[in-house]
């Protein structure tokens, strides 16, 4: 699921920019969008990461993945400012979602004593998503089209929250318990 939010997220800084202005926005329309995501990502996280701390992880990684494919397949199949904004903000909640909870996750099913390798190799494969997204979205948009490719990438998405849901157990300790 880690490799796969950073998917999105090379995906969307090399491909959405070339999308919009396929689609006739201007640079600073384009900038607006590009700044909406991160942004609501950064300020959520603040909230979202004390949250999977009383909630558990696994409901907050499904459910943040699932908003990221939404507002992907919202930007793939809109040609609007109005539905693109709320697809960004959908893509920050969503990451917002994601990202403390699956470092949280990988963090409590470690042991102190190989807690910092795990986050590392953790952090390896989150971090290759950035290249396999910018590389994927780009062949994918060269053969089918910039709007498939954003497509793809919200079914590949919604695919990786839906393993998550059957296979991930809950790390959170609290959220176990009745």
């Amino acid at each position: 699921a880690g490799l796969v939010n950073n998917l999105n997220d090379g995906m969307s800084w090399g491909l959405f920019p070339l999308f919009f202005v396929a689609n006739g926005l201007g640079v600073e329309r384009i900038g607006i969008l590009k700044a909406v995501y991160p942004a609501v990502w950064g300020i959520l996280q603040v909230a979202t990461g004390p949250l999977s701390d009383r909630w558990g992880r696994k409901g907050l990684i499904v459910a943040g993945m699932w908003v990221q494919a939404a507002g992907l397949l919202l930007t793939a199949m809109t040609r609007d400012f109005g539905w693109w904004l709320l697809a960004s903000l959908l893509l920050g909640l969503g990451t917002a979602m994601v990202y403390p909870s699956l470092i949280a996750a990988v963090s409590d099913a470690s042991h102190p004593s190989w807690r910092a390798r795990s986050l590392s190799v953790y952090r390896f494969w989150r971090d290759l998503g950035y290249a396999i997204g910018a590389l994927s979205a780009g062949l994918i948009a060269d053969f089918f089209g910039f709007a498939a490719a954003i497509a793809a990438i919200a079914a590949l998405t919604f695919l990786s929250g839906a393993i998550v849901a059957v296979l991930m157990r809950e790390t959170h300790a609290a959220a176990r318990s009745p």
